[in-house]
């Protein structure tokens, strides 16, 4: 069969299409609620604790699900996890929206992170194969980038939309089009190029291709959690992209709203600020550790910057400006450079088992979301003074002040994983080992 390179080009950027679309998804569920929260606690009568762990629920079983995930993808392979994923995610929003009261609420919040769980390590897994080693960082970026278009969606233009929708026809129309993803991604996503009827790019490069898994799934996830580079990415996203991730997609708006007295559409505008600044970041995170052929002194400095930015927030008096438009802008572009933890993961397993690598990472950001989400709602309501506005807590500057030091304590835990991160030099370290 004759190779036709226009045709490889088209097919594998209509999988990536399809499976970036299911990512952005997964960015607007993750973001959506921070802008919602008033309306989530007036229509559930919550408490700042339980509405965190009502948006919590989302991380929870996306953790849970990270090494589940990594298998899935590296058996049943990318098309399959993500078609089912779609499908549960989708009926999960689409309950969220029709719930009448917190238990229901929680059911579909719970089936929207299931459903959504599987979408990014099947989509990262799909990009170890469909795109060049030499150029993963890049595909990375970009991939954060584009996932990110789908959070800043869930911010000022959530916020626009809200004017004419309620918040529950939203997250009904979402669980449509979540469901309509499942059926292409059936249709149309491959797992590798041979199931297309292309060669693999190595074959296309002149090179053998990686050998296959040797043994059963649950041995090769033995021997990747016994990885301790691994697990430095993992807690590096843990403190870093979780707590950033926790309070963007919950809290900095509530934390706007009380401390500067800011509209919600006004706050949003600085949530998309920091969201937009952390999606151009990752792009160029990846691009510059793809020219530089190095990853750790990156990922080093953002951590550094990360948690030096929690303390400026400290230090600085919050009000609106450009100052403070600053620091949520820092606080993106720092957190965005967890995105070479993706690339060091998967150049430190051999190829077959890189799923499970990246998920076992991955579950570092939503662990700590999970933890972080909750914790600074807890913090807050044990330091409220009673204040309310309609059925709505209104925090004081002191309350989210003694938040943001737990914030600070995630920034440090970022920093210190970081410096135990091993460099590949953009190269995969376990192949070379073996060989």
């Amino acid at each position: 069969m004759t190779f036709n390179a226009a045709h490889f080009e088209r097919t594998r950027w209509t999988i990536y299409g399809i499976l970036i679309l299911a990512y952005m998804l997964v960015f607007f569920q993750r973001i959506a609620p921070a802008v919602v929260s008033g309306d989530l606690m007036q229509a559930f009568n919550t408490t700042g604790a339980a509405l965190g762990s009502l948006v919590a629920m989302y991380y929870y079983i996306y953790t849970a699900m990270q090494l589940p995930a990594g298998v899935l993808a590296d058996t049943l392979g990318t098309r399959a996890s993500v078609a089912v994923g779609n499908l549960i995610g989708g009926i999960g929003s689409i309950i969220f929206g029709l719930a009448t009261d917190f238990e229901i609420a929680a059911v579909g919040r719970l089936m929207v992170g299931f459903g959504v769980s599987v979408v990014f390590v099947g989509l990262m897994k799909s990009n170890t194969v469909w795109f060049s080693e030499r150029n993963y960082g890049v595909i990375s970026g970009l991939t954060l980038f584009l996932g990110n278009v789908g959070a800043m969606l869930a911010a000022k233009p959530l916020t626009m939309l809200l004017e004419y929708y309620s918040w529950r026809t939203v997250f009904i129309g979402i669980g449509i089009f979540s469901i309509f993803l499942a059926v292409i991604s059936l249709l149309w996503v491959r797992n590798r190029p041979e199931d297309a009827g292309f060669p693999s790019l190595r074959q296309m490069a002149g090179q053998e291709t990686h050998a296959a898994r040797e043994q059963h799934w649950y041995l090769d996830l033995k021997q990747v959690l016994s990885i301790r580079t691994l697990w430095a990415g993992f807690w590096t996203d843990f403190g870093m992209t979780g707590a950033y991730l926790a309070f963007i997609g919950l809290w900095a708006i509530p934390f706007l709203r009380d401390t500067c007295g800011m509209e919600r559409n006004l706050a949003s505008q600085y949530t998309s600020i920091s969201l937009l600044s952390f999606a151009v970041s990752a792009l160029l995170s990846g691009w510059m550790s793809d020219r530089l052929g190095k990853r750790k002194p990156i990922l080093v400095a953002g951590a550094l910057c990360y948690a030096i930015t929690w303390g400026l927030f400290l230090l600085i008096p919050w009000q609106a400006g450009w100052g403070l438009g600053l620091l949520f802008s820092l606080l993106g572009i720092s957190a965005s450079t967890f995105v070479l933890s993706y690339p060091l993961a998967k150049e430190s397993v051999s190829p077959a088992l890189s799923g499970m690598a990246l998920s076992l990472v991955n579950m570092g950001v939503f662990s700590g979301a999970a933890v972080a989400q909750p914790l600074f709602g807890w913090i807050l309501d044990f330091f409220w003074n009673g204040k309310l506005q309609g059925d709505i807590r209104i925090y004081a500057a002191v309350d989210y002040r003694y938040a943001l030091y737990a914030m600070l304590g995630f920034g440090v835990v970022a920093f210190i994983s970081a410096l135990s991160v091993r460099e590949t030099f953009g190269k995969n370290i376990a192949l070379a080992e073996k060989s």
